[in-house]
């Protein structure tokens, strides 16, 4: 019998100072057996800091080959965000990039290396592509304090990440980088 996800849930108080974005959220987060607790929390966040209406997880999550991890529809159903987490391969933004307004990346791992493995393929609109990385340690420390039931605060001002996580503190500079 096959493993099922498990479910997070995560009450969020988020205050993106530097998008004007206030919100009380409760996020619901099926985690797939195969999915790190790292993944899931840089999930968690790229949610958070895109927060717009329309915006959701993907619905096969981790194992969703048709969607990125988080992503945005206007009301006729149109894509207007394409948000991917870790490391896609670069025919995945190629194909994100023309199915959507806007794409951006964010990433747990070492943004130096998915910049070198994505030169000199071919990826729409590459320039106007954010990969979006933490301090290393960040995201690791972080996930040590992930429970099932999660109370979180995300504050966000001059890119600076600021995150309670069930009780605990840790802060970022959120680093951006453009794939050409």
């Amino acid at each position: 019998m096959a493993i099922g996800a498990t479910i997070h849930t995560f009450e969020v108080q988020l205050a993106h100072i530097d998008r004007a974005v206030y919100e009380e959220l409760t996020l619901r987060v099926a985690r797939h057996p195969s999915e790190t607790d790292a993944y899931m929390m840089t999930r968690v966040l790229a949610y958070c800091l895109e927060h717009e209406e329309g915006i959701t997880f993907a619905e096969g999550g981790l194992s969703s080959t048709d969607e990125p991890a988080v992503l945005v529809r206007d009301m006729t159903g149109h894509i207007t965000a394409w948000i991917e987490i870790g490391a896609p391969d670069a025919p995945r933004l190629h194909h994100g990039s023309k199915l959507a307004d806007r794409v951006a990346i964010y990433t747990h791992r070492d943004p130096a290396k998915l910049l070198t493995s994505w030169a000199g393929k071919t990826i729409h609109r590459a320039a106007e592509i954010p990969v979006r990385s933490f301090d290393p340690g960040f995201i690791e420390s972080a996930t040590q304090a992930i429970g099932r039931r999660n109370s979180m605060s995300v504050s966000v001002t001059e890119d600076q990440l600021y995150l309670t996580l069930n009780d605990r503190n840790f802060e970022t500079r959120i680093h951006e980088q453009h794939l050409t």
